[in-house]
């Protein structure tokens, strides 16, 4: 084993970016005297950051001009090497994009998206990864095919605005000018197992978070029950009219009710339902798409980390995805975490595969100045991380 330490994290939110985290780890562990090598490879789980993660392990950035949010022009960028493009819903319709006197939750569209997919298949991709966090939209992903040719009408005939709520005027799906996409592989980056519809759905547990205040709510939930009773039923139509033509065509349960359905404002809906996209846990996919498993042979120690390690990290969150990854790894690779702050027993640390935890709290407990402060504590921590694990 060489003298190598791999540097893993994740971004601190509304702090550093994942390669500021590994950047000042690095330089803490240079600060500390370790002399060995040190390979920095910022990592996400699907939300903001995804791109800047492929790009960092080897993949071409592709800049692209596209729809965002609420229909203003944004450069959005996507990743792609050998066939393979992973494309960041966040970059075309993230809630990043907005200041919180824009959010417009009723009427935000996921149609640049879709201009991303388009543009990514002109390319070439034959593989397209669909990470799916931090969008701004409830529109399950009607933009998104809207972008790929289909067309959405009221009961007048009328086109329908952008947007969730206008979905419950939806009277007729026209998929005939529906680009073709059988030829190219959907997978759907994302931990959200949450259905389209009801208490845990889409409308319900994240449009608030998206500026929706609680009248939104219902029409929203009502627009995207419009959305999937018609979105299925078209389907259903091409199946019996076309055999084989739609890849899911042996699902039997609605799609509405797929875990990761609500994913992204139902934008995970669009995606199983149309393009056939297969699910699979975003740090998990993630990690395969940047070769993670080589890039800890050889591999002393890795360090990773995020803003906050808390019950959530627990279910999917970038800093377990690593840690399990170092595990099954053969030699299996100690990980430590460094964080703005933990919340999480020594046991529960353990329990994840994360030897120790750095937050930076412990150096400095007024939250305010942690936050301000969040380079310089990393490095600290990166010096106390070389004096237990590299000495």
């Amino acid at each position: 084993m060489t003298d190598r330490v791999l540097v893993a994290p994740d971004k601190f939110k509304g702090s550093l970016t994942a390669a500021d985290v590994a950047t000042r780890v690095a330089r803490g562990l240079a600060l500390s005297g370790f002399t060995g090598e040190v390979t920095t490879l910022p990592v996400a789980d699907g939300g903001d950051g995804t791109v800047a993660s492929a790009v960092s392990a080897g993949y071409r950035r592709v800049e692209f001009g596209v729809r965002g949010p609420t229909g203003q022009g944004v450069t959005a960028s996507f990743a792609q090497r050998d066939g393979t493009a992973i494309i960041e819903a966040a970059q075309a319709c993230g809630l990043s994009l907005l200041t919180p006197g824009e959010l417009a939750p009723l009427t935000a569209t996921s149609c640049g998206v879709g201009e991303l997919i388009l543009a990514a298949c002109r390319m070439g991709a034959k593989r397209i990864v669909l990470a799916v966090g931090g969008t701004a939209t409830t529109d399950g992903g009607a933009g998104l095919l809207q972008a790929l040719g289909a067309l959405l009408f009221d009961a007048s005939g009328h086109p329908l605005p952008a947007g969730g709520a206008a979905l419950a005027r939806l009277n007729e799906l026209d998929l005939s000018k529906l680009k073709d996409l059988t030829g190219v592989e959907f997978l759907l980056a994302s931990d959200v197992d949450n259905p389209l519809l009801g208490p845990s759905g889409a409308a319900a547990v994240y449009a608030p978070q998206k500026g929706a205040t609680p009248a939104d709510v219902p029409l929203l939930e009502a627009g995207l029950a419009r959305w999937a009773d018609v979105a299925e039923a078209a389907i259903a139509a091409r199946k019996s009219a076309a055999a084989g033509d739609i890849t899911d065509s042996d699902i039997t349960e609605p799609i509405r009710d797929a875990a990761g359905a609500g994913a992204a404002g139902g934008l995970g809906f669009a995606a199983l339902l149309f393009l056939g996209a297969r699910m699979r846990p975003g740090i998990e996919l993630l990690l395969e798409m940047v070769s993670f498993g080589q890039q800890l042979d050889g591999a002393r120690l890795v360090v990773t980390g995020e803003g906050s390690l808390d019950e959530q990290t627990l279910h999917g969150k970038a800093p377990v995805g690593v840690a399990r990854a170092a595990a099954v790894h053969d030699p299996a690779v100690p990980v430590v975490a460094v964080a703005g702050r933990c919340t999480l027993s020594k046991a529960q640390l353990r329990e994840a595969g994360i030897a120790a935890a750095y937050p930076l709290t412990d150096l400095e407990p007024d939250l305010d100045r942690c936050i301000a402060d969040a380079g310089p504590l990393v490095e600290r921590a990166a010096k106390q991380i070389a004096a237990d694990w590299l000495s």
